[in-house]
């Protein structure tokens, strides 16, 4: 089932993109992408709230909610013209009924999945990426899409407060599952105190690849991202992206479940979506654990808003590059615009 806006409060699109139906495709055949929101917290082990995400993810904006974001940088607009993006809305989930819910999700995401539009779900807990990730396998085929998660947590747990499905174990069911590869499993940003040493061996038995925010900051940011592009894109058709808002320390990001110090600034976490989207081929995408009854000044909010335009940008500019030169970071912002006797970006530095 589909609801045209949030499940909690006023009816409104993310910044003001067309509404659509995921269960009528006619709704969003031109659509690229299409977004879906899953406001399901029933598998949070410490603090709840994160099923009011999706509400202040679509809307969290100083600016107009009108449709369009022209990127600065990228030179692309993903919400009006470089990209088609729809809302389809809220799925209806109840936070009670776990197997329920993550049904209803998977189905949807399959569903827009195989329409041709790419998926992007706005969470809800990290439970939804176990239905997320299963929904786009179901269409791309199983172990055919690698998966690059950020996050403070491996959420490989198995048996949690004596269930088998939460929030701390969506990964592990997936590699169960067989709807993923686990050497084909990216993790970057994990610290604290969980989980133990039995987990973490069960991780490295299936060829995980989980970076330490300690091996993150010794060896570069960058560095770690080139490997893992690498092996996502080893044997694999697609990329899956899924963001915890936790992998950011609790400075950068308050307003979540289960905060753990000593993470991403917003400034690494935005470069890093932004740099996945141009540069891989993402077929699917949740954002998760953004939680506005712990948030502070929209702090949380506003980021997980962003790490969605970043995101969309990145998609954006990928299918411009596509067609034409492709975009430099390094490219000063003001190069080869304004007057018609202005000098072109330079060959070492292509831009239109």
């Amino acid at each position: 089932m589909t609801r045209y806006g949030p499940m909690y409060g006023p009816d409104f699109t993310f910044l003001g993109v067309p509404a659509c139906d995921w269960e009528e495709p006619e709704t969003y055949a031109d659509a690229d992408v299409v977004i879906l929101g899953a406001p399901f917290d029933g598998g949070t082990s410490h603090r709840p709230g994160a099923r009011f995400g999706p509400q202040v993810i679509r809307g969290t904006d100083y600016l107009p909610h009108d449709g369009s974001r022209p990127h600065m940088a990228m030179r692309v607009d993903a919400l009006s013209g470089d990209l088609t993006v729809k809302d389809a809305g809220d799925l209806e989930v109840f936070s009670g009924e776990i197997q329920r819910s993550c049904d209803t999700i998977e189905d949807a995401v399959a569903f827009v999945a195989s329409h041709g539009a790419v998926p992007v779900v706005l969470g809800g807990d990290h439970t939804v990426t176990w239905p997320d990730v299963a929904g786009v396998a179901r269409h791309h085929g199983a172990g055919r899409v690698s998966v690059i998660h950020f996050d403070a947590h491996a959420d490989t747990g198995d048996i949690e407060f004596g269930s088998l499905y939460g929030h701390g174990q969506p990964m592990r069911r997936l590699i169960e599952s067989g709807a993923v590869r686990g050497d084909r499993f990216l993790q970057l940003g994990l610290r604290g105190y969980w989980p133990g040493p039995e987990t973490l061996d069960w991780m490295a038995d299936q060829g995980m690849n989980s970076f330490h925010m300690s091996e993150i900051v010794d060896r570069g940011l960058d560095s770690v991202l080139d490997q893992a592009f690498a092996i996502a894109l080893d044997d694999c058709d697609g990329v899956f992206l899924s963001v915890d808002i936790d992998v950011c320390d609790p400075g950068h990001a308050p307003g979540t479940g289960t905060p753990e110090p000593g993470g991403f600034t917003a400034r690494q976490l935005l470069d890093s979506v932004s740099r996945i989207c141009h540069e891989l081929p993402v077929v699917g995408m949740d954002i998760v654990e953004v939680a506005p009854p712990f948030d502070h000044a929209d702090i949380t909010a506003m980021l997980g808003n962003r790490v969605v335009l970043e995101a969309l940008s990145g998609m954006a500019r990928r299918r411009k590059d596509a067609g034409g030169p492709r975009w430099n970071r390094a490219t000063p912002l003001l190069s080869g615009r304004g007057s018609a006797d202005a000098p072109p970006p330079s060959v070492s530095d292509p831009q239109r």
